[in-house]
């Protein structure tokens, strides 16, 4: 049974984190938005062409100020690990032909997996709404008050370390081969992870370092060479990635499209004139497919790509700035080009506490008993604690060093009246939020 999107929790822009804790903080500070000189900052229209080569075989990273930051095979990879935050998102490369199923067992019976039984598996898909929702997610109850399984396997409060509990099967794109695969643990930022066939041979036991890939979204593996890759630009640097993809809703198959990256919003407007669309007649959307593959369709009488009519797409970048894109073309399979006209129609200059670089969560919240406990996951070994009053006023001020991973700091609150404060962390790229309330 193929699952759909609608079956999995959407975590937006924060990733598939600790749902019942992140329900008691705050995940975002509210956007303090200025349009300075909207008339001022609109400019010509710039036509541009990315080309994802013959078959869709590559993937491009766009910046929509500078243009193509990276671009890398899309067959190179099967596993992708997320990085940021206390993320737990794995995805397994649909788009390239992988299959991938839950078998039912659990990490003990390793070696009773010996066998394709597809009919009493289930098959399960990367969300394509959300970088934080993937196929290893599925069976998570991050939205139950005391959940703490993110799917392949379980959060322990005690040790911070998400121990696996899933055994995958893995068709691989050539219809025939397949892997078994369990994910062993996530501790201090480390992926540990075994693969192997059916039968057991060819067994690896594999780790990926969160701290190899700071910076990125995700850090990559490969069962042909049985080793990690960097091939994505740093998060900060792109807006748009150009790719084929696994689209789960209207149909299941396989799309050549364009998706947002993480902290890169959009708004599409449709039956409105290119001319005449406003990027205020709407709210941007957090989905990452929001340009998606929907702005053409296949014409068989003309035997070409059409491209829908008065579809105007507006995109909020890592910046902040909008722009209005108007796709013109694509070339299909054969060429794998991409066609627009983008034109920069706002500058908005975005003062947020957050930039979403980390997480920052107190346990419990509210604090009961003069000590709170933080656990923290930040891109950084270093940076400074503040914690301030609704008011304002800094309550306190601590250097922390040392940091690696999921990890645990304690304040002492004793004596600070009842209410709520902001945690802010900042370190030399970053800054990340939380809440605290005492009672």
């Amino acid at each position: 049974m193929t699952k759909t999107a609608s079956e999995y929790p959407d975590r937006g822009m924060v990733g598939v984190y600790l749902w019942p804790l992140l329900c008691t903080i705050m995940k975002r500070t509210v956007l303090l938005l200025s349009v300075a000189c909207l008339s001022a900052a609109s400019q010509a229209q710039t036509a541009v062409t990315v080309s994802t080569n013959a078959g869709n075989a590559e993937q491009v990273w766009y910046s929509l100020a500078n243009g193509e930051m990276g671009r890398a095979p899309l067959a190179e990879w099967d596993l992708a690990f997320e990085m940021t935050g206390f993320s737990s998102s794995i995805r397994v490369n649909t788009a390239k032909g992988l299959v991938v199923y839950e078998t039912g067992e659990i990490l003990a019976d390793w070696d009773g997996v010996q066998a394709m039984d597809t009919a009493n598996w289930t098959r399960v898909e990367n969300a394509d709404t959300s970088w934080s929702v993937s196929a290893l997610n599925h069976g998570n109850n991050l939205q139950a008050p005391d959940g703490f399984n993110v799917g392949w396997g379980d959060y322990n409060m005690a040790t911070h370390v998400i121990v696996g509990s899933k055994i995958y099967a893995i068709q691989l794109a050539d219809g025939t081969t397949w892997k078994k695969l369990r994910i062993n643990s996530l501790a201090n930022g480390v992926y540990s992870f075994t693969y192997a066939n059916l039968d057991g041979s060819d067994s690896h036991d594999a780790l990926l370092n969160k701290s190899g890939f700071t910076g990125k979204n995700f850090g990559y593996w490969s069962f042909t060479t049985n080793a990690t890759l960097d091939r994505e630009p740093a998060t900060a640097s792109w807006d748009l990635v150009f790719t084929k993809y696994f689209q789960l809703t209207p149909y299941e198959y396989n799309v050549a499209g364009v998706l947002q990256n993480k902290n890169v919003t959009a708004l599409q407007v449709n039956g409105v004139p290119t001319a005449d669309a406003e990027w205020t007649s709407g709210p941007f959307s957090t989905q990452m497919n929001i340009l998606g593959s929907d702005w053409k369709r296949y014409d068989f009488g003309a035997n070409s790509y059409a491209i829908a009519p008065d579809t105007t797409y507006f995109v909020k970048d890592v910046p902040g700035n909008i722009w209005k894109i108007v796709f013109t073309g694509y070339g299909g399979g054969a060429t794998g080009d991409m066609s627009f006209n983008q034109e920069l129609v706002g500058t908005v200059d975005i003062n947020e506490l957050s930039a979403h670089q980390g997480s920052l969560i107190t346990y419990p919240n509210p604090v009961t008993n003069g000590i709170a406990q933080l656990i923290v996951d930040v891109p950084a070994r270093e940076g400074t604690l503040r914690v301030l009053n609704a008011t304002g006023q800094q309550m306190l001020q601590q250097q922390w060093t040392g940091l690696s991973g999921l990890g645990t700091r304690s304040i002492d609150v004793s004596g600070w009246a009842k209410g709520m404060y902001i945690l802010r962390f900042d370190t030399a790229n970053s800054s990340t939020t939380g809440k605290l309330v005492i009672e």
